[in-house]
Parts: C-alpha cells; structure tokens; sequence
C-alpha cells in the first residue's frame, strides 16, 4: 500500500508556505526545496499508474495543482534514453531526482540568429534537487541519464505549468516556437481517499 499520507503532508506544508510566501521567489525555492527534498527520499507514495513510462515520449504526470493555480506537482516519467527539446519554463520551478537519474544542460539565449551557449552536461541524482527560473536560469534540455531504465524526478513549479505558454529553442540558431506542455494523463491520482483508515479506527 502506497504511502498517501506523505504526498499529503507535501501538498499542506507547501499549500501554507505559498500562502505567506508565494510572492517571494526565493523562499519559495529555498524552503521549497527542502520541503520536495524531504519528499523525494522516500519512493513510496507515488501510485503506480503515474510512474508508467511510454515507449517514445516522456510523461508528464499532474499529481496536484494548487486551487488558485499558485503550485502544481508533477511527476516526470522517462524511458529509456528519452529527452526533452531545450525549453523554457517562464516561471520558478524545482526537478526532484527520485528513482534513477537526468542529464541536464543548461542555455543561454545570444538573440535571434546566433547559436545558444550551452553548459557542460550535469547530472541529477536521487535526493538533489534542481531548480529552474527566468531569474536564477530557464532554459535547459532535460534527459533520462540511461539507456536501459526509467527514471522518475517529481517536478514543482509556481502556476499550472500545463497551462502556461512556454518555448522550445533551436539551440544552433537561437530560434524559439510557442508551445503548451499539457500533460499526459487527464485524470489526478486521488491521495485523499483515507476512508479505509477511518474504517480502521472505527473498528477497533
């Protein structure tokens, strides 16, 4: 049985934290990423049908989105050897390395025309923790470390990132499309279900 109760205390802990802080990017990161740092070291809570890969594209999983769309939770689901194009994200984010691992390179925009400066290629690894943002570095291309397995990172950003227009690059030309990442499934897990434990204590 799944561990629904940490997601839970996530979502709270979270939820409490944008209420005081959402305005505040850098609160938001750093006691952000503390809070999906505690949540990543543990992989029991998240249903299987959310870590299921697909044999030619990533998953991008919604587990919960904030009300007023002031956070949304995502799980990133790779097969083996999948990538994303260099993309941007044009609000904060944070990538929590959970099972396996990513490689990732980070861009810089030189304008229209010119190629996109590129870092070396760094890797995730389970427990770091990432961070993203138009402030602190938005654009990156983002890919399974291996040939031969899935990984999972859980992914939080600071709107419904589904929803927000956003734009891959041409890394050689510095040229970028409009896109909308949508997600991948249409349903959300339901982590609230806790009947079965009332029952429990009924009972006894």
């Amino acid at each position: 049985m799944k561990n629904t109760a940490r997601f839970r205390h996530f979502v709270a802990e979270f939820t409490r934290l944008a209420e005081k802080n959402g305005n505040d990017e850098k609160t938001m990161l750093d006691a952000g990423g503390k809070l999906l740092g505690d949540l990543i070291k543990h992989d029991d809570w998240l249903p299987d049908e959310y870590a299921q890969p697909h044999p030619q594209f990533y998953q991008q999983y919604l587990l919960y989105c904030d009300p007023l769309e002031r956070f949304s939770v995502v799980s990133f689901v790779w097969g083996p050897g999948q990538k994303t194009p260099v993309h941007d994200h044009m609000v904060w984010g944070m990538v929590g390395m959970m099972r396996g691992a990513e490689s990732c390179r980070r861009f810089e925009n030189a304008g229209t025309g010119k190629p996109m400066a590129a870092s070396e290629t760094a890797r995730l690894l389970p427990g770091e923790v990432d961070r993203v943002s138009p402030t602190v570095g938005d654009i990156h291309e983002v890919a399974n470390a291996y040939d031969d397995r899935v990984s999972i990172s859980i992914h939080v950003y600071g709107a419904n990132i589904g929803a927000v227009k956003r734009h891959v690059f041409d890394a050689a030309t510095g040229i970028d499309k409009p896109f909308v990442s949508g997600y991948s499934s249409t349903q959300m897990p339901n982590f609230w279900d806790r009947s079965a434990e009332v029952r429990a204590s009924i009972q006894s």
